[in-house]
């Protein structure tokens, strides 16, 4: 379940991802599976290849691209490298609001 955003800032990262650039909404998540995690960060780009090299750069394999049907191709960032990579992409604005860090 993902709360923290609006429907404005979702939309505004569609567009945005959209137009096949590289593009991050971060909020508030709860996944059983990740217990220990509160937020996640979705950095995505509808052109795949594109995307898959911004990723190599960081260490993210093509394979966790998730090629969803709504066309909305992204990365899910968790834990030290969500921080790491938002930092690196000058995000601060995310990591003040959702990692006050």
């Amino acid at each position: 379940m993902a709360f923290g955003v609006n429907r404005k800032e979702l939309n505004d990262w569609k567009e945005r991802v959209g137009k096949g650039e590289v593009a991050f909404i971060t909020h508030y998540w709860v996944d059983e599976r990740f217990p220990q995690f509160k937020t996640v960060t979705k950095a995505g780009c509808s052109d795949i290849e594109k995307l898959s090299r911004w990723g190599k750069k960081y260490g993210l394999e093509e394979k966790w691209i998730h090629k969803r049907k709504d066309g909305f191709p992204h990365f899910d960032l968790l834990g030290d490298t969500q921080l790491r990579i938002l930092k690196e992409e000058g995000q601060d604005d995310q990591i003040r609001r959702f990692l006050k860090k």
